[in-house]
C-alpha cells in the first residue's frame, strides 16, 4: 500500500495516531515510547521485549517471514495508517571488525522494513536515526553542516551511511528524515566513551592521563532528553516537513542533531579531574599517534595471556583504529533542526558531568554495572564487607592526599640526590667511562621522575625514582668500578633514594580496603608479624652482614691491598679469590652486599600490617633471607672441603643471616595464611598478592590511625619484643647449636681429617642451621630433622675413615645427646592462629 496523499485515509475519530518504534527496548527507545505514548499509539519493534512498558512486538529485522508476521498482526489491531516509523534498531560494536550484522541488519534490515512498510501501511514518515559519524571530521571552530561531505571512517558509520543509501533507494512516496546524531549521554552517563574516561580518572588509572594526538579536539553530544524532544518534534511537525533536501536535492531531509559547542577532550578530563577528585588541572599528556596505536594494539594482543586478576577480565576499550582517529573532530552546525523544528539542546555535556559523577559516587558498583564496566577489586570487597564504596574511596583518597603533602619533601631530596650523582664522577674523580656515563644517565632520569613524583597523579614516577635507586647501588658491581668513592656513593645514595621514593608514605599500589580497614593482627594470632619489633633485629642483623659484604667486596674490586682474618690468616683473601667466588660475572661478596642491602630495604616498606597490605614485599623480603640463607650456609659448608680453608668474616655474615631466618617466617606464615582465607572467599588471588586486602583479626574494626604504636610502651616491654616477639630459646636448642659448632670443630679439636672430617663439618653446619632454624616458634617443628642429623652423625664413624678412636666416640655420643634434644618441644609463648596444631 502507499502512501500518496490520494489514498491516506484519516485516523478514526477513537484511535490515536500510530507510530512504530524499531529498537524500542533500548536506551532511546523505552524514552521514545514513553514520551511519544502521552500522544499517539505506541507499538515498539524490537529482538528482545522483556523489561519494557509500552506495547511491544519481539521481531528478527533479518527475517522476511518474522517482519512480515508482525506487521500483519499490527495491521490487524491498529490500521494500516501510520503517523511516523523511528527506525532506531541497529547492530554496535566497538571491535572494528566485520560482523555479519552490519550488512544483514543495518543495511539489509532497513530494506526490508521499508520495503514491507510500502505494501502494507499508509506512511506519513520514516525517521532513520543515523550518527553525524558518517561525514568526514572537520578542525575546530568549522562546523559540519548536512551537506558537508560523508566519509565514514570506520566499521559502524560506514554500515550507518549505507543504510541511508538504502532509504533513499527505498523510501519511494514516505517522506523521509536521515537523523544524524551526536554522541548521546544522559545523567548518569550513557554514553561508553564517557563512562570510560570517568573510569579511568575515577580510579586514577596511567591511561587517564594519556591522549593519542591534540586532546584540543573533541566530538559533540546530545543529551538523551534533546534527542527525544527532536524526535517528537519530527513527529509532531511531520505535514510541515520538506520531505527532500532543501535546495532541490534528490535525497531524504538530512538534519545533525547535537549540541553545537564541543566540550575538547582535554576540557573534559579537567572537569572530571576536578570533580572527581577536587584537582583543578588534571594532566592530561598527548601520545604520539604511532606509539598510541602500538600501544593499544600491544595491549589489545596480549590481553588473553594477561591474568583477569589485572584486567579483571575487562578487554582492552582503546583500540588501534581509536588512536588512529583520536584527532579527528567534530563540530555540528544545527541551523536547519533549527529553522525547521524550531529545536535548540536544553543540555550541556558540561553541565550534566556533576550528575554523572553524582550518580557514580552515590553508587559506585550500581554505576560500574549499569555501564558494563569490571569493577576495582576494593569496590567489590567493600560491598561484601559491609562499607560504603564511595565513602571509604572519599577517605582513601584524602588520607593518601594529606601524606603527599606531608612528604612532598622527599621528593624535593630526591631531586637534589639526582643533581648529586649527576655531578660525582667529575667530583670524586671517576676513572672509568662506563660508570660515569652510567652516574651521569641514573642522575638525570632520578631528577626527571622525582619531579613528576611531586604530583599525586604520578605514583608510578615514584616506582621509576626507586627503580633508579637500586641501579644505583648494583652499578659499580656490574662495572668492576675501580673508584672505591664510586662504590660508597652508588651503595648510600641509591639506599637513599629508594628510600624516599617509596619507603616514605604514601606507599604506591596499597588498595583502598587493605590501607584502611582490617587488623594489624592475624585472626588467631597473639601479636604482629609484621610490626616494627619484630623487623627491627632482622634489619639490624642485615646491617652487620652489608658492612662485612661491603669490606670484602673493596678488595675484591681492589680498593683495597688486604682482607683481614683475625683466626684464619689469609683465608678469607683465599676464599673469596677462589675458583667458586670468581665463577660470578660480579664480585660475590658486592653481591651479598647488595643482597642486605635489599633486605633493608625491603624491611623498612610497609607498616604494621604489611603481612595482608604488601604481601608481595613480604614474600620477597622472605626470599632474601631463608633461600638466600640457604645459599650462605651452603658457602659456608664447602669452604674447608673445597677451597680447604676458612673464613671468619665469611662466617660472622653468615651467623647474622642465618639469626634472621626465625624472625621472619612467622612473617612469611601470616602471609600465606591470609593469601589463603582470601582465596577460600573467592578473592582473585594474584590481585591480593599484588595490592593487599581487608582481613579479619584483631582490631579490625578500629581505625589504622587511631590503634597505638608498639613503641608506645615502656622500653623494657618493647625490648622483649624486639628480641623475643614469636622467637625463644630452649635449652635444648641453645645445646644442639653448640654441638652443631663442636661438630664443624673436629678436625680442630682431634684432628680429623679426610671424609671424616669433611662430614662432620657438613652435619655440624647442618645442626646448626635446623637448631638456629627452630628459634622461631611458629617453625620449631623444624628441629625435627635434628632427629635425622644426629643419626647420621651416629653412624658416620662406622663408614667414614679420618677420625681417631677418641673422635668416633664423642661423634656417636654427640650424635645420641642431639636425637635425645631434638624431642622436647621447648615452651611456645604465643598463637599463630590455624598453625598452632603444627607446631609439635
Amino acid at each position: 500500500m502507499g502512501s500518496t496523499a490520494a489514498n491516506r485515509n484519516k485516523p478514526s475519530p477513537t484511535r490515536r495516531p500510530l507510530v512504530l518504534i524499531t529498537g524500542s527496548a533500548g536506551l532511546i527507545g523505552t524514552r521514545l515510547a514513553a514520551a511519544l505514548g502521552r500522544h499517539f499509539d505506541v507499538v515498539g519493534l524490537d529482538l528482545r521485549c522483556t523489561g519494557t512498558d509500552h506495547d511491544c512486538r519481539e521481531v528478527d529485522l533479518t527475517s522476511d517471514e518474522s517482519l512480515e508476521a508482525v506487521l500483519d498482526d499490527i495491521a490487524a489491531g491498529h490500521g494500516t495508517r501510520v503517523a511516523s516509523v523511528i527506525h532506531l534498531a541497529a547492530y554496535f560494536d566497538l571491535t572494528n571488525q566485520p560482523h555479519p550484522l552490519y550488512e544483514r541488519l543495518n543495511v539489509g534490515g532497513t530494506r526490508r522494513l521499508l520495503q514491507a512498510l510500502r505494501r502494507k501501511f499508509d506512511v506519513e514518515q520514516f525517521v532513520y536515526a543515523g550518527t553525524m559519524l558518517v561525514h568526514a571530521p572537520t578542525e575546530p571552530g568549522v562546523p559540519i553542516t548536512e551537506s558537508s561531505p560523508l566519509e565514514a571512517k570506520w566499521i559502524y558509520p560506514r554500515s550507518k551511511l549505507a543504510a541511508e543509501a538504502v532509504v533513499a533507494e527505498e523510501h519511494g512516496d514516505i517522506p523521509a528524515v536521515l537523523l544524524r546524531i551526536a554522541g548521546l549521554y544522559t545523567n548518569d552517563c550513557g554514553s561508553a566513551f564517557v563512562a570510560h574516561q570517568i573510569q579511568r580518572i575515577y580510579e586514577r588509572r596511567l591511561t587517564g592521563h594519556l591522549y593519542a594526538g591534540d586532546p584540543a579536539r573533541g566530538q559533540a553530544m546530545i543529551h538523551i532528553d534533546d534527542l527525544v524532544e527532536l524526535v517528537e518534534r519530527l513527529v509532531e511537525r511531520r505535514e510541515q516537513l520538506p520531505a527532500k533536501q532543501p535546495g532541490g536535492a534528490s535525497q531524504p531531509l538530512a538534519l545533525l542533531a547535537g549540541e553545537p559547542a564541543v566540550m575538547t577532550y582535554e576540557a573534559l578530563q579537567n572537569r572530571l579531574g576536578e570533580l572527581l577528585h577536587g584537582e583543578q588541572a588534571w594532566r592530561t599528556r598527548s601520545v604520539p599517534h604511532v606509539l598510541a596505536q602500538a600501544g593499544a594494539w600491544v595491549q589489545e594482543k596480549t590481553e588473553p595471556a594477561v591474568p583477569d586478576a589485572i584486567d579483571r577480565g575487562e578487554p582492552p576499550f582503546i583500540r588501534p583504529f581509536m588512536a588512529a582517529m583520536s584527532e579527528d573532530h567534530y563540530e555540528i552546525d544545527i541551523g536547519r533542526a533549527r529553522g525547521l523544528l524550531d529545536w535548540s539542546p536544553q543540555h550541556r555535556i558540561r553541565d550534566t558531568l556533576p550528575e554523572m559523577v553524582d550518580a557514580l559516587q552515590a553508587d559506585p558498583p550500581g554505576w560500574y554495572a549499569r555501564h558494563k564496566l569490571a569493577p576495582p577489586q576494593w569496590m567489590q570487597t567493600s560491598e561484601e564487607e559491609g562499607y560504603d564504596p564511595a565513602a571509604l574511596k572519599a577517605r582513601f583518597d584524602e588520607t593518601r592526599r594529606t601524606e603527599h603533602d606531608r612528604t612532598r619533601w622527599a621528593h624535593f631530596l630526591n631531586i637534589g640526590l639526582g643533581g648529586w650523582v649527576l655531578t660525582s664522577p667529575p667530583t670524586l674523580g671517576y676513572t672509568d667511562p662506563a660508570m660515569t656515563a652510567s652516574d651521569i644517565a641514573t642522575g638525570l632520569w632520578i631528577i626527571l621522575f622525582a619531579t613528576l613524583s611531586l604530583s599525586r597523579q604520578a605514583d608510578w614516577a615514584r616506582l621509576a625514582t626507586a627503580a633508579a635507586g637500586i641501579w644505583l647501588t648494583l652499578a659499580p658491581l656490574v662495572f668492576w668500578t675501580p673508584s672505591a668513592a664510586a662504590y660508597l656513593n652508588g651503595t648510600l645514595v641509591g639506599a637513599l633514594v629508594f628510600c624516599l621514593a617509596i619507603v616514605v608514605a604514601p606507599m604506591p599500589g596499597i588498595a583502598p580496603m587493605a590501607k584502611l580497614t582490617g587488623p594489624d593482627i592475624p585472626r588467631g594470632w597473639s601479636y604482629s608479624p609484621s610490626a616494627w619489633t619484630q623487623r627491627l633485629p632482622v634489619i639490624a642483623l642485615a646491617f652487620v652482614g652489608l658492612y662485612i659484604s661491603r669490606y670484602l667486596a673493596a678488595y675484591q674490586l681492589g680498593h683495597t691491598p688486604q682482607a683481614w682474618d683475625p683466626f684464619f690468616g689469609d683465608g678469607t683473601e683465599r676464599v673469596i679469590t677462589s675458583s667458586v667466588s670468581e665463577a660470578w660475572p660480579v664480585p660475590d661478596a658486592g653481591l651479598g652486599g647488595f643482597t642486605y642491602l635489599l633486605e633493608i630495604l625491603t624491611g623498612l616498606l610497609g607498616g604494621r600490617a604489611r603481612w595482608r597490605t604488601m604481601p608481595w614485599v613480604v614474600v620477597l623480603f622472605g626470599i632474601l633471607i631463608v633461600p638466600l640463607g640457604a645459599v650462605s650456609i651452603f658457602f659456608i659448608v664447602i669452604q674447608p672441603i673445597v677451597i680447604g680453608t676458612w673464613c671468619s668474616l665469611c662466617l660472622v655474615a653468615a651467623l647474622a643471616m642465618l639469626i634472621q631466618i626465625p624472625y621472619s617466617y612467622d612473617e612469611l606464615l601470616a602471609t600465606g595464611q591470609f593469601l589463603a582465607q582470601r582465596r577460600r572467599q573467592g578473592k582473585p588471588l594474584l590481585r591480593v598478592f599484588l595490592f593487599g586486602d581487608t582481613a579479619d583479626g584483631t582490631g579490625a574494626d578500629q581505625p589504622s590511625e587511631d590503634r597505638p604504636s608498639e613503641f608506645d610502651r615502656p622500653a623494657r616491654a618493647v625490648l622483649g619484643d624486639i628480641f623475643g616477639g614469636g622467637v625463644s630459646l630452649p635449652w635444648t636448642l641453645a645445646v644442639s647449636t653448640l654441638l652443631g659448632v663442636w661438630l664443624m670443630c673436629t678436625r680442630l679439636i682431634f684432628d680429623t681429617a679426610g671424609a671424616q672430617a669433611h662430614s662432620d663439618h657438613l652435619l655440624g653446619a647442618l645442626v646448626v642451621s635446623f637448631s638456629v632454624a627452630a628459634l622461631g616458634e611458629a617453625g620449631r617443628s623444624l628441629r625435627l630433622f635434628n632427629l635425622v642429623l644426629g643419626m647420621a652423625v651416629m653412624g658416620a664413624p662406622w663408614m667414614l675413615d679420618g677420625g681417631s678412636l677418641t673422635a668416633d666416640v664423642a661423634g656417636v655420643a654427640v650424635g645420641a645427646v642431639l636425637i635425645a634434644l631434638a624431642i622436647p618441644r621447648g615452651r611456645i609463648r604465643c598463637r599463630y592462629g590455624d598453625w598452632d596444631k603444627f607446631v609439635i
